[in-house]
């Protein structure tokens, strides 16, 4: 007997992975999204504002930082960190990225790279979620290519760095009580790398604005970061990052968290098609018997299968340490384009019914657009598969041969 039986669409039986204590933990995320976080999912959407009041709920699940070791917590395997994504993102992947921006990005960064007083400085209270994190690398003029154009700098002046210049698209931002902001150093002397910092809410020189006109994840609070003469003190930096090779560190442990988040959206439009396709009734029968409606389902149900094992194997070899940053890459590339074929199909099964916000399904279409780009554009992790695979770079196009 198992603690949490598998969802419908993972027909092997993937979650039979886990642990007993494992289950029992993915159990209680799985009842906190279905009880607190679907029910208000398409009200947040439509909104457009962030739940706070689910962070207490949510704190009391104990699911921050699960695959490190704590005091007084064992480690738990990536897998489950994985099905837990997968989970909330089945009832709303704003929630997911939501935590997946808390959980992963910014606690990773420090997790990884900081030191160890600021380790206990900033994570026992990001585990408890009484502080919120964020992850600041996009830049207005510097998305795929952020590496070589970050514009964002920082200076050494005593014993303070002045930050100064903008961040884009940053999650969390305008209410995260920790930013983890990456700037180029351009102390006199520096060699112009990449260093991190953690910014604090209200540090003087710090604004954010809340971006509108948002329709994918609205839900998440996407925010405009400005830094004008931000002075954060050398005790913030993060030792352990010394270039952009180290903000990759962080990546390519989180990127294929995205891959888990389109799974668990795919699972949610997948049980909302077959739903509405066994109770709607046309021409005298449900449209679920139907061969061309049991097409579409088998198609999401096939596409929700094959992404769903290769993030599982993704999140295995984490654990085992035998993970390379191209397994992530195609993992992530080819779960979001199975993504956006999964929710137009459901869209399709459910016909004009299917742009009602009413029945999930449009917010999971507009969402999807979201995963699509997010932590590694299609075309950027094709770039990134296809250097592994011919061991030739082509981010940068080249000149004709004479």
């Amino acid at each position: 007997m198992t603690a949490i039986e598998p969802l419908p669409g993972d027909v092997y039986r993937y979650v039979d992975l886990l642990d007993s204590e494992e289950q029992e933990i993915l159990a209680r995320v799985r009842a906190f999204a279905e009880t607190e976080i679907a029910p208000i999912a398409n009200r947040q959407w439509a909104a457009a504002e962030f739940p706070h009041e689910l962070v207490p709920g949510f704190a009391a699940l104990d699911v921050v930082g699960l695959a490190r070791e704590w005091p007084d917590r064992r480690a738990y395997s990536r897998l489950l960190t994985s099905f837990v994504s997968l989970e909330l993102s089945r009832a709303d992947p704003s929630m997911a990225t939501f935590f997946g921006v808390h959980a992963g990005l910014a606690l990773t960064s420090i997790d990884l790279l900081g030191s160890e007083e600021q380790k206990q400085r900033w994570l026992p209270a990001m585990r408890r979620m009484e502080k919120i994190g964020a992850f600041a690398l996009s830049e207005p003029h510097g998305g795929s290519d952020v590496a070589g154009g970050l514009e964002t700098t920082a200076r050494r002046d005593g014993d303070d760095w002045v930050i100064d210049g903008a961040k884009r698209w940053i999650g969390n931002g305008t209410f995260a009580d920790l930013v983890v902001v990456w700037a180029r150093d351009v102390t006199e002397g520096a060699d112009g790398e990449v260093v991190g910092f953690v910014v604090e809410k209200g540090t003087p020189g710090f604004t954010a604005e809340k971006m509108e006109g948002k329709l994918a994840l609205r839900t998440v609070q996407n925010a405009d970061l400005a830094f004008v003469g931000a002075r954060v003190p050398e005790a913030n930096r993060l030792p352990g990052a010394e270039s952009f090779t180290d903000t990759n560190r962080v990546l390519r442990v989180t990127r294929g968290g995205v891959a888990w988040n389109a799974v668990g959206a795919m699972m949610g439009v997948y049980e909302l098609a077959r739903d509405y396709a066994l109770e709607r009734v046309q021409f005298g029968s449900p449209i679920a018997s139907y061969q061309l409606i049991q097409d579409h389902l088998v198609t999401i149900l096939g596409h929700v299968t094959a992404s769903l094992a290769m993030a599982v194997r993704v999140a295995q070899m984490q654990d085992a340490g035998t993970f390379r940053d191209e397994q992530a890459a195609l993992a992530k590339r080819e779960a979001t384009v199975h993504l956006r074929d999964a929710v137009a199909r459901a869209r399709e099964v459910l016909g004009g019914n299917g742009v009602l916000l009413e029945n999930s399904v449009v917010r999971f279409f507009n969402d999807a657009e979201a995963l699509y780009s997010y932590e590694g554009t299609r075309e950027i992790n094709t770039l990134v598969v296809g250097r592994s695979v011919t061991g030739i770079g082509a981010f940068v196009g080249h000149a004709p041969v004479a």
